[in-house]
């Protein structure tokens, strides 16, 4: 009888390998061969999954008391609540302007800009800055953002198809990394990664596909990612070979069911971090660090 061998397959395609921060606050994402879990195949991951831990430049008025309570005591300081989310093991730390947001307070550029550079001077870990989404607003935060912290290694953006050249240069220029977001198309992706690679180094790119939870959206973006990495490993695809951030905890927690009871929010959440990260997910934005303990828990720690 003939020994069994189960087939092992490799891929042409390699995910680029990004760095984010620093010095000794650098981490680095993608740089996999393989696709997402595929330990049995020939290849390698060597850049595991990395979670970071939202926080807002503002006090929230609409978060259930389960979300508030892990921030309670640094809820109303950015800079408590970053070192806050560092201390509960967070690889990175996710600050997001909403502020700004026209619709909400239309805070000034220059307040944005002063709040990022003093939670990343606080904080041993990288810095992931979210403008608002709104392409004209962030048209003016963001490049005020990047210069304020000027060499630090930010992951920033949203970088959109309808400001990419005034976030993206600026940003280059004072040596930041860009999220380039586009919604939930693989087309519009490649088409706004192809105008970034006129003047943008690819390696200095982390794409974006927007993230939905769990019951609400959520089959469309994982479809995207596992699109998406699987056109840049096993079909070599340049344009999608950027590690991918699911930014996720917002969009979770605004659920009803994450309303109704904190047992199904951290069921929620959850679910659809570990999910995305089925689907490749390099770095996942949680909101609530029992959700991080869980998925470090369910991975063995370190999100193999």
């Amino acid at each position: 009888m003939m020994e069994y061998k189960a087939p092992i397959e490799s891929y042409p395609g390699v995910v680029r390998e990004v760095t984010i921060g620093k010095g000794n606050k650098a981490i680095k994402l993608g740089g996999e061969n393989i696709l997402p879990l595929h330990f049995f195949d020939e290849g390698s991951r060597p850049n595991a999954p990395k979670f970071a831990l939202e926080l807002w430049d503002m006090k929230p008025e609409d978060w259930p008391e389960w979300g508030i309570e892990p921030f309670k005591d640094v809820i109303s300081d950015p800079v408590a609540w970053g070192k806050k989310c560092e201390s509960y093991g967070a690889d990175a730390v996710c600050l997001r302007l909403v502020s700004t947001d026209p619709s909400v307070k239309d805070s000034p550029p220059e307040q944005a800009a002063e709040i990022a550079k003093k939670v990343a001077e606080a904080i041993n870990v990288p810095l992931i800055v979210y403008g608002s989404a709104d392409a004209d607003k962030d048209a003016q935060v963001l490049p005020k953002v990047a210069s304020s912290c000027s060499g630090m290694n930010l992951l920033l953006g949203p970088v959109l198809k309808e400001n990419y050249e005034v976030v993206a240069k600026v940003a280059l220029d004072h040596g930041h990394t860009l999220i380039a977001q586009t919604p939930v198309d693989i087309n519009l992706l490649k088409e706004l990664n192809v105008r970034l690679s006129k003047f943008c180094p690819l390696d200095r790119v982390v794409i974006d596909p927007l993230s939905s939870a769990l019951g609400y959206g959520f089959e469309y973006t994982f479809s995207l990612m596992e699109r998406v990495k699987q056109a840049g490993v096993i079909f070599k695809d340049e344009m999608t070979q950027m590690p991918i951030i699911a930014d996720l905890g917002t969009e979770c927690w605004k659920t009803r069911e994450a309303k109704e009871s904190k047992e199904q929010a951290l069921i929620w959440e959850g679910v659809t971090a570990l999910s995305f990260l089925l689907a490749g997910a390099n770095v996942l934005v949680l909101r609530h660090p029992d959700t991080l303990n869980l998925i470090r828990e369910i991975t063995g720690g370190n999100g193999k």
